[in-house]
């Protein structure tokens, strides 16, 4: 295609994940193809100057007339209410929408997608397009060609989650509790030297909402209703990257060494002999799998870890976003 030509918005342009987005404008070179760059946020951010590139932008105040308008794609990223209200607006003008919200994900004619996975579903297809959980994002790219291959029956899952999964409060409450205000304000207990083994509303299941997400998610992505996944997700003093324990059991049997194999054979996806911890992954756009173990036929253990706000979220969508630019020659 030719050099500008794209015309793209993203709502949400001031949370951490939308500010992301931009910088991976720069860094994937899509600002080269962008004619018209366009930034909404709430009323409190309007006005505010994001230099994108050579060129500074004018945030201005998200708007269901501006939704109306036609654009390439508009990239969400402003939390379940606004994406409820605005990303149907948007659909119906005939854009393509990627969503970084949980509101889309269940719903059963949206494409829930990672690319490398499942982006071919994106072919022909215009509407809005659901980007999965932090934590399902980087499980599911680490499994994807075990489970393949192997055909996975049972995921045991332990998360460590970074507080920046919880967006900029979480961000500033860390920090702010690292420098002795002990005030507890966004997660329901002190975060700074603890754990916090509940992320999200506890259901009649006893699973929390994060966890459910993680059950079926998974299930949509893999498009396999009956894999068992049992998660467990807990909120560390971490600012940057999610960890992941994961033990998981197999229909067929493989070494080691074959299993290492099926795990580099995915994009994006690296391993590594030596143990992988979250001050490494920040800032990178793998998902890193190491500390792989056998203890007993069919029965696997690794560790696996990436930056929540690149590979969990912003550049999983801007990978949407060339993967449907591509199938449809946009």
């Amino acid at each position: 295609m030719e050099v500008n030509t794209l015309k793209v918005a993203v709502v949400g342009a001031t949370g951490e994940v939308g500010r992301m987005f931009l910088r991976l404008f720069e860094e994937y070179n899509l600002i080269n193809e962008i004619q018209e760059l366009r930034l909404f946020a709430s009323e409190r951010s309007k006005g505010q100057k994001i230099k994108v590139g050579s060129k500074h932008y004018i945030v201005e105040k998200l708007e269901e007339e501006k939704m109306k308008e036609k654009y390439d794609y508009i990239l969400f990223s402003a939390g379940g209410s606004v994406s409820e209200k605005f990303a149907p607006i948007a659909e119906k003008a005939g854009n393509v929408v990627i969503d970084n919200s949980s509101f889309f994900r269940m719903k059963e004619n949206i494409p829930l997608v990672v690319p490398e996975i499942n982006g071919d579903i994106l072919k022909g297809y215009k509407g809005i397009i659901a980007n999965p959980n932090c934590s399902t994002i980087q499980m599911v790219l680490a499994l994807n060609n075990i489970y393949r291959s192997l055909i996975i029956k049972e995921i045991v899952v332990s998360t460590y989650q970074a507080v920046s999964g919880a967006g900029n409060k979480g961000l500033m409450e860390l920090i702010n509790q690292q420098q002795g205000n002990t005030e507890i304000k966004h997660f329901p207990r002190m975060i700074n030297n603890n754990v916090i083994p509940i992320i999200g509303d506890i259901l009649e299941s006893g699973f929390t909402k994060e966890e459910e997400k993680m059950i079926e998610e998974t299930k949509k992505i893999f498009d396999d209703k009956k894999i068992k996944i049992y998660p467990t997700t807990v909120r560390v003093p971490v600012l940057y990257g999610h960890s992941e324990s994961i033990f998981f059991r197999t229909e067929k049997d493989a070494s080691v060494d074959e299993l290492i194999e099926l795990i580099e054979k995915t994009p994006n996806v690296k391993y590594s002999e030596e143990y992988i911890s979250p001050i490494e992954v920040a800032g990178t756009d793998y998902t890193y799998v190491s500390r792989l173990r056998k203890p007993e036929e069919k029965t696997f253990l690794m560790w696996v870890i990436a930056d929540n706000i690149r590979v969990g979220a912003a550049t999983n969508a801007i990978r949407i976003l060339l993967k449907h630019k591509e199938l449809n020659s946009i």
